[in-house]
């Protein structure tokens, strides 16, 4: 593969790439009594774990990151991580990360399935993106990038773009056909992926210590194969039992510039082709001498109505964080309060030739009359807190794929400290009121408190072990009472580090 990619070499350049590869094993045990896992044993963690009381699983992984390049113009990376799980979803034997990075200078060309952190968000202390975070498993794909920040010349260091492009496909074909249980809910096979994502950065912080970040993100599930799917006219009369959802290359073209058509659209009902979603991103942060402060804002659209400001702007992810100087007791502290109650309002109506007047309320956050859901593998691609298929048993819409609570208002709080250098903890609690979706509404608000209290131990005299405890508690209606413990064990390493 690199062969053909990259221009021809002398065999000691390529020597290069068996050196300073990291290695890390890992083995995880989760046991809870209760309805379920405590929430944050189950959210955020790239798909890899389960709803379920207990689970647990044996990972193993080496990486060679293609920043260990740096001083070079071709850079390159590659990662396998795989695990043997118990009690999970599904497979016995997971894929997690499998994939090679091709970077010259600034751009990269990654290519497979690999975990990316959130954008302009505190990966460990946030409850999560909205349209692309750190909830499922990644998926494979093909994706042009700038990963960092590349300051743009001739703005000595005050602008600086960020991007990518990516093209992807699931792989929860096994899954879906499982959970669907010979039902006659609809769900898809071969589903395809697209995202891509811009972000401007204003500030030079050695120069002033107030920098501005934002952009918007896009992304769409499109193509494959669907069963059981309705007519909009009439959602309860079938088309066919099995349709492809796949239109040549006019569909790659509509995923990237939303346009097209679903096939159950009909003659009257106007749409984009897919799955379309995205968010726009703004933060400010404000660069203290060993210390820092930041204001951001996320807002989440389903489509054009709230993409621009036809309704108004009313539903947010809205975020503090702050990192102390260093001491003792508390080192970074993240406040959040996401909101989804509005969706543009509870009424949606297509223009028809009776009725001529477009009404795009109703947006229903991250459901779909053909994909379900924004999902993979049962958790969504978003915010966890917007529930995950995975817990439709408990609602009463078994073998569906629709999110079942997507009208939330929710708070939530991270700490974390480093109290030694050997000890270090985190702390995270959401208090989330729900009114279900506009078109399956709870009976009365439900709630729910989600918290996980967590310590963990590297010792100085085994360098490379590392010892996570932690403690978590569910409550409330949406998900039932659970109290629970998990344990992991990790050691960590490099093989053949450069001299």
């Amino acid at each position: 593969m690199f062969a053909i990619l990259l221009p021809l070499t002398t065999e000691a350049q390529f020597s290069r790439l068996g050196k300073d590869i990291c290695y890390e094993g890992t083995i995880t045990g989760s046991f809870s009594g209760g309805d379920y896992a405590p929430f944050w044993f189950t959210s955020n963690r790239y798909g890899l774990s389960s709803h379920k009381n207990n689970y647990g699983y044996l990972r193993g992984a080496i990486q060679r990151d293609a920043m260990t390049d740096s001083l070079r113009n071709w850079r390159i990376g590659y990662g396998a991580d795989m695990a043997v799980a118990v009690g999970m979803e599904s497979k016995h034997f997971i894929i997690q990360q499998l994939y090679t990075d091709i970077q010259w200078k600034a751009l990269r060309l990654s290519l497979g399935q690999k975990e990316r952190p959130l954008e302009l968000k505190n990966q460990t202390l946030s409850s999560g993106a909205m349209t692309t975070g750190i909830n499922a498993r990644p998926l494979p794909q093909v994706r042009l990038e700038l990963p960092d920040f590349l300051v743009i010349p001739g703005t000595k260091n005050w602008l600086a773009i960020k991007a990518h492009i990516a093209y992807g496909w699931y792989t929860d074909n096994a899954w879906q056909r499982e959970f669907n249980n010979n039902s006659t809910n609809y769900y898809t096979t071969g589903s395809l992926y697209h995202s891509k994502a811009g972000f401007l950065r204003i500030g030079n912080k050695e120069k002033f210590p107030l920098t501005i970040t934002g952009g918007i993100e896009m992304s769409c599930q499109f193509g494959g194969t669907g069963y059981n799917l309705r007519q909009r006219a009439g959602f309860d009369s079938p088309i066919e039992d099995k349709v492809s959802l796949l239109n040549g290359f006019k569909s790659f073209w509509n995923a990237f510039i939303p346009g097209g058509g679903d096939v159950n659209d009909g003659n009257i009902y106007s749409n984009r082709e897919g799955n379309q979603l995205g968010s726009w991103h703004l933060r400010a942060d404000f660069h203290g001498k060993g210390w820092s402060a930041a204001g951001y804002m996320e807002h989440f659209f389903e489509d054009q109505s709230q993409m621009f400001w036809q309704y108004g702007w009313k539903d947010m992810l809205w975020g503090v964080e702050v990192n102390l100087p260093k001491n003792p007791f508390l080192s970074s502290f993240v406040y959040e309060h996401i909101g989804t109650m509005d969706q543009s309002g509870a009424i949606y109506h297509d223009k028809t030739p009776v009725v001529p007047e477009q009404i795009s309320g109703c947006d229903q956050y991250y459901n779909h009359h053909i994909y379900g859901s924004w999902q993979h593998s049962g958790y969504v691609m978003g915010n966890p807190l917007l529930s995950s298929p995975i817990y439709n048993d408990r609602f009463g819409v078994s073998n569906n794929l629709m999110v079942y609570h997507n009208r939330i208002n929710a708070h939530h709080i991270g700490l974390s400290g480093q109290p030694t250098e050997e000890w270090g903890w985190r702390l995270l609690y959401t208090h989330q009121k729900s009114l279900g979706t506009y078109y399956t509404p709870t009976p009365d608000p439900q709630k729910a408190n989600y918290l996980m209290a967590e310590v963990t131990y590297n010792p100085r005299k085994i360098k490379g072990l590392g010892i996570t405890a932690s403690y978590g508690h569910n409550d409330g209606e949406i998900l039932g009472n659970s109290n629970g413990g998990m344990l992991s064990i990790s050691y960590s390493g490099l093989f053949n580090k450069t001299k």
